[in-house]
């Protein structure tokens, strides 16, 4: 992934000194050659910097165990000690808990020796700057997170079984497809009586390219971003037209609209909070939506974007229709992260490939009324069962998120027509008790 590396800007010519001996040609022709060499060696670190990145992601790294830490400007191949120390007494509270999540499953004792003193190239991650979120939260599901694209790289040992688990089957020697939405006009209402389906949503996340994820971007990094997509979703038309609002200064009226709407994301919850991802907040964060308030983009909550349409009821169609167009519109102005072999690339593993989650909010009492029996029918059909406000939360009134979990291996249209299949299953069962 391209890096942004800061260039020393040359001396201006009003710092030229006539020497004691010589003419102020001599001065104006050392005060170039000055110049000439502070650019080109200044173009030779980000040249160079940039090439050992791609190459690192691409598994073609020349030197994977010497590490550039660019917040110190200077070679750094260890790992500090009081982190060593952290990760080792974490590691040993995590085995001792009777945790579920996936870190603890697979962070046997032999891949922890093997990664705990490992970093990656541009930015200096280490294993806890992924791992602490699922150190601190022991009832987390998954419990790690990348905090550079590099970080798939480095700690593949693993991230790669993680991602197989999570993603049904997707082996570190498999390759995401390339993207495809698919025929946009072919799915139906699932709910034309509006008998079940309270609201149909499909979101997908965009990282920028030239970006690192959350953990370690800065401030002027975050301001930059937010003005660029602020900048671009201005210039959506039709139904995408809306406005941008930055939560920085936001004011009040405005604020408690959002909030009626649903609209407005708080700063992370504890995971999010652990994995050091809520870095000066608010700055840089802020949310679109156009007028119709069908169309919305949270700008550096999770993701540096998530992209999501939705309206009342069940018509999957229209929902569908609207995201892709407005993707599509979105990637001609920005360009987004993408890896060869993982496809679209974010700050969780669970949302990697095609990052298309497709739900519904659903009323179904009778499945409902014995949960085990809901979620092992969900699972059959590759769907996650979630409470009404989404992860970590409880179902009120009976009404259940429900929305497809493979997101790789497949294209976008696949992972879209695998809910539309479970979620016609699950109301088809449900008619039937």
């Amino acid at each position: 992934m391209p890096v942004s590396i800061a260039v020393p800007n040359p001396p201006a010519n009003a710092d030229l000194k006539m020497p004691e001996n010589g003419t102020m040609q001599d001065a104006m022709d050392k005060k170039m050659q000055e110049t000439t060499t502070l650019k080109e060696n200044g173009e030779n670190i980000k040249n160079n910097l940039k090439n050992a990145t791609a190459d690192f992601l691409s598994g073609e790294s020349k030197s994977p165990t010497k590490v550039m830490k660019m917040t110190e400007g200077k070679e750094d191949t260890m790992v500090d000690a009081a982190v060593l120390a952290k990760l080792e007494d974490g590691f040993a509270k995590l085995q001792a808990s009777n945790s579920k999540s996936l870190l603890k499953k697979y962070l046997t004792k032999e891949v922890f020796d093997n990664l705990k003193n490992k970093k990656t190239p541009t930015f200096g991650s280490t294993l806890l700057d992924c791992i602490q979120s699922g150190l601190e939260n022991h009832d987390s599901g998954v419990g790690i997170y990348a905090p550079d694209a590099e970080a798939y790289t480095v700690f593949a040992d693993l991230f790669d079984p993680i991602i197989e688990d999570y993603h049904g089957g997707f082996k570190k020697t498999d390759k995401h497809p390339a993207s495809d939405f698919g025929d946009v006009n072919s799915f139906a209402n699932l709910d034309p009586n509006n008998e079940f389906v309270i609201s149909t949503r499909v979101r997908c996340g965009r990282s920028m390219q030239g970006y690192p994820f959350n953990p370690c971007l800065t401030e002027a990094q975050y301001k930059e971003m937010e003005e660029k997509v602020s900048t671009t979703l201005s210039g959506l038309d039709g139904e995408l037209k809306g406005k941008f609002y930055p939560l920085t200064g936001m004011d009040k009226a405005v604020q408690q609209q959002l909030i009626d709407d649903h609209f407005l994301f708080k700063e992370g919850d504890r995971f999010l909070q652990a994995a050091n991802a809520c870095r000066y907040w608010p700055s840089g964060r802020g949310i679109y939506h156009n007028d119709n308030k069908t169309f919305l983009v949270w700008c550096n909550e999770e993701d540096h974007l998530r992209i999501i349409s939705m309206q009342m009821g069940g018509d999957l169609g229209q929902v569908y229709k609207r995201l892709v167009t407005a993707v599509n519109e979105i990637e001609k102005r920005i360009p987004f992260s993408h890896d060869d072999r993982l496809g679209f690339l974010t700050f969780c593993p669970t949302n990697l490939g095609t990052t298309i989650r497709a739900s519904v909010h659903i009323k179904v009492p009778k499945l409902g009324a014995n949960l085990a029996k809901l979620e092992e029918i969900a699972g059959k059909y590759n769907l996650q069962v979630r409470g009404t406000r989404g992860e970590h939360t409880e179902a009120e009134g009976g009404i259940y998120d429900i929305s497809n979990k493979r997101r790789m291996g497949l294209t976008e249209y696949q992972a879209v027509k695998e809910m539309y299949d479970g979620i016609a299953e699950l109301i088809k069962i449900e008619k039937s008790m």
